[in-house]
């Protein structure tokens, strides 16, 4: 499918800047009022994912949205809850996972997360068709969009057909190349925020699992990389940081997706190099659209200052009401 045009979108001033584009709805954003239902679904490994479900008024439900959160974010960070507050008002009940260990609760085993994981989608996928919905579609955000664009061609056949739309943001679809830009001075701070955050979690899971994770070093461990090379790849069968990149980039897996899928990027994000841009990948598929907005930072693309929804959760509503018409 080729390139989408560019998508009518600009935003109030001044967030004609990336950077502020990303930091302002993270701080100053309200929390969108809605009322989850968290629930829990046991894992084939006896682990556990927890998932908030937001229930439409309209009955009935158009069908099940999956929203899978970014890196370090939680089913309650600002962005999903927004997802979860415009699809809800229009008719679909929204389920929006956590990724192990990211719901409060340490969970049972040595792994947590990571952005090639699909195993634990395609879990609330066949569970979610298991309590009766004829229809999902996927919304992913950064690490949970390429979760989802690898979910969706690593293995087509495995989608249950069920599965009829995704919409994902923001996406790093080449890992290394993301890392490396993540690395340059410009992003310190948030490279300081996650950091801070994965830190936390090795620590955590050193005080269980003292026989599998050592913190020697972690302390001085402020970038990506080495932090992927020591837990996040032998915690997850890789042989180092740069074969979980390698084996998880989502761009690799975009030529095998079927259902309809639109990826958006903004071209001011800081944290996307250009390689994260999949416009021959886009052009050759049938399934994947790719759209490049001007403005939208990372994760940001904020609304009107009196519109409730961000401009995100209304191309998601328009796109996957379009794909589902009827």
């Amino acid at each position: 499918m080729p390139v989408q045009p560019v998508p009518v979108y600009r935003p109030p001033f001044p967030f004609t800047s990336g950077h502020l584009q990303t930091i302002y709805p993270t701080l100053f954003r309200r929390t969108p009022l809605t009322s989850p239902s968290q629930k829990r679904i046991e894992t084939p490994d006896c682990d556990f994912i927890d998932v908030d479900y937001h229930y439409s008024p309209a009955k009935p439900c158009r069908g099940l949205a999956i929203v899978s959160h970014g890196l370090e974010g939680h089913s309650r960070k600002k962005y999903p809850l927004g997802m979860a507050r415009c699809l809800s008002s229009h008719g679909w009940d929204v389920a929006c996972l956590n990724f192990r260990c990211c719901s409060g609760e340490p969970n049972r085993l040595p792994r947590f997360y990571h952005s090639g994981v699909t195993d634990d989608l395609h879990l609330v996928v066949t569970h979610s068709l298991s309590k009766g919905y004829g229809r999902v579609v996927l919304i992913g955000f950064s690490m949970g969009g390429n979760q989802t664009l690898k979910y969706l061609g690593e293995a087509p056949d495995l989608v249950p057909p069920e599965v009829t739309a995704a919409v994902v943001f923001s996406v790093p679809c080449r890992l290394g190349d993301a890392v490396a830009v993540m690395d340059k001075i410009g992003n310190r701070p948030y490279m300081h925020y996650f950091m801070k955050g994965l830190r936390a979690k090795i620590r955590e899971k050193a005080i269980r699992f003292p026989d599998v994770i050592d913190t020697e070093g972690l302390d001085q461990m402020i970038s990506f990389e080495p932090f992927d090379d020591k837990y996040t790849a032998p915690l997850h069968g890789f042989k180092d940081a740069a074969d979980y990149y390698q084996r998880c980039s989502s761009a690799q897996f975009i030529d095998s997706i079927r259902i309809p899928t639109l990826l958006v990027q903004s071209q001011d994000d800081p944290f996307l190099p250009s390689s994260c841009y999949p416009v021959a990948e886009a052009e050759r598929s049938s399934s994947f659209f790719l759209e490049i907005s001007e403005f939208g930072g990372h994760v940001g693309f904020m609304g009107g200052w009196l519109q409730r929804d961000y401009w995100s959760e209304r191309r998601a509503l328009s796109f996957i009401e379009e794909i589902n018409q009827g």
